[in-house]
C-alpha cells in the first residue's frame, strides 16, 4: 500500500520532518552568530572599565587573558568568511592567524574588530549557500586536508566561539568582572534551561 505522497531523491525534506530549509537554516546560523559576538561586544562596553583587564594573565588557566580569547574566537569567523570569499575551490585553514594584534589589548580595537567582524557576517552569511564546498587544512597536529561545507564551518565557528567565552567567564571571575548570566553558555544550553524554568514556573 502506497502512500498519498511521496518524495522524490532530489526532493526537499520538507520543515515539518524537522529539517529547516535553506534561508531558515541560514538565517538561524546568522543570528546566533551575530549573538555570540554581541555577548562580546557586551562583555567590552559593559564589563570591561581597563585595558590592563584585556592582558591579564588567568591563575587557573595558564597563558589566557581575555584579549587573546576574544580575538582568538573572533578569527575563526573572519577567516571563514574571507574563504569563501575567494573564489573556487575555497581553502581554509584555522592555523593562519595574527597573534599579538591591537585587539588582544585595547577595548576600542576589539569592539572596532568584533563590529567588523558582524558587519561581514551580515553581508556575507545571506548570499552564501550552506553546502558550499570548503576544503579544510588543519594540523593535528599532523598535517590534514578535510572537504567541509560553508555551513558546517558557520556551526562550528559559533561553538567554538562559546567554549572561549567559557574561559572568559572564568577570568572575568577572577578580575571581580559580573557577567550577563548567559555569558559562555551555548544556545542549545540556554533554550534548555529556559525550558526547565519553564516546567519549573508554578501554575496559576
Amino acid at each position: 500500500m502506497s502512500s498519498s505522497t511521496s518524495l522524490s531523491p532530489t526532493s526537499p525534506v520538507p520543515e515539518q520532518a524537522g529539517v529547516p530549509d535553506e534561508g531558515t537554516s541560514r538565517a538561524r546560523l546568522l543570528e546566533v552568530s551575530v549573538a555570540i559576538l554581541r555577548q562580546a561586544v557586551g562583555l567590552l562596553e559593559n564589563g570591561l572599565t581597563t585595558d590592563e583587564q584585556m592582558t591579564t594573565h588567568s591563575n587557573y588557566i595558564p597563558g589566557s587573558t581575555i584579549g587573546k580569547h576574544l580575538r582568538h574566537a573572533r578569527d575563526h569567523f573572519v577567516l571563514l568568511l574571507e574563504a569563501v570569499l575567494t573564489p573556487t575551490p575555497h581553502v581554509l585553514s584555522y592555523d593562519k592567524r595574527a597573534r599579538n594584534t591591537p585587539m588582544e589589548s585595547s577595548r576600542q580595537a576589539a569592539l572596532d574588530a568584533l563590529n567588523d567582524a558582524i558587519v561581514q557576517l551580515q553581508e556575507v552569511v545571506p548570499t552564501t549557500p550552506m553546502k558550499e564546498p570548503i576544503t579544510l587544512h588543519a594540523v593535528t597536529p599532523y598535517p590534514q586536508i578535510l572537504e567541509t561545507t560553508f555551513g558546517r564551518e558557520l556551526w562550528f565557528a559559533g561553538l567554538h566561539a562559546i567554549h572561549h567565552w567559557s574561559m572568559v567567564r572564568v577570568i572575568a571571575g577572577e578580575l571581580g568582572i559580573k557577567l550577563e548570566e548567559s555569558f559562555g553558555f551555548a544556545p542549545s544550553t540556554l533554550v534548555h534551561l529556559e525550558s526547565k524554568t519553564s516546567l519549573g514556573k508554578p501554575k496559576m
